[in-house]
């Protein structure tokens, strides 16, 4: 009886464990815009880790033996959890992922993007300036072309009928 009792607590704490990854799971998708794909991605990864953690359980604990008790363990844990943790574990560890983004894009993004800004500015201004000058004076150079080439037809013309 004290071992079922024990298996029993050990299979409420694999329920917390399975509530908190269930969380962990949530805060992602609420922190980070997920597509579909990436979605059904992390459902599938949840059900992978949630099989990985009760098999290790259920064969390191109970000898691989099924009782109704590690079911009723597993349930009650998770319940407790949703019921007692999830909320503030949801909370805090948004409040967490929400600073580490801020550091990281003062850290990381906006540095990167004044740099950018920096080298565009500094490398393909001149380049540009230098390209739309170029092509102005190709622009030129062709209109002058054409008005001339215009000019010599209408010469020839006039040499036709004089």
């Amino acid at each position: 009886m004290n071992n079922q009792a024990y298996i029993f607590l050990i299979f409420i704490l694999n329920g917390l464990i399975i509530g908190i990854l269930f969380d962990v799971f949530r805060i992602m998708r609420k922190s980070f815009k997920t597509s579909d794909f990436r979605t059904n991605l992390q459902d599938i990864l949840f059900w992978i880790f949630t099989g990985l953690i009760l098999l290790y359980s259920i064969f390191r604990f109970n000898n691989g033996e099924l009782r109704a008790y590690i079911f009723l363990g597993i349930i009650f844990g998770v319940a407790l959890y949703m019921l007692l943790f999830s909320k503030i574990f949801i909370k805090i560890n948004l409040f967490i992922v929400k600073i580490i983004k801020q550091i990281f894009k003062y850290i990381f993004v906006i540095p990167i993007k004044y740099t950018f800004k920096f080298i565009r500015k500094v490398l393909l201004t001149p380049i540009t300036f230098i390209f739309i000058n170029i092509r102005k004076t190709l622009s030129n150079f062709k209109k002058k072309f054409i008005s001339l080439h215009n000019k010599k037809k209408k010469n020839e013309f006039k040499k036709d009928f004089t």
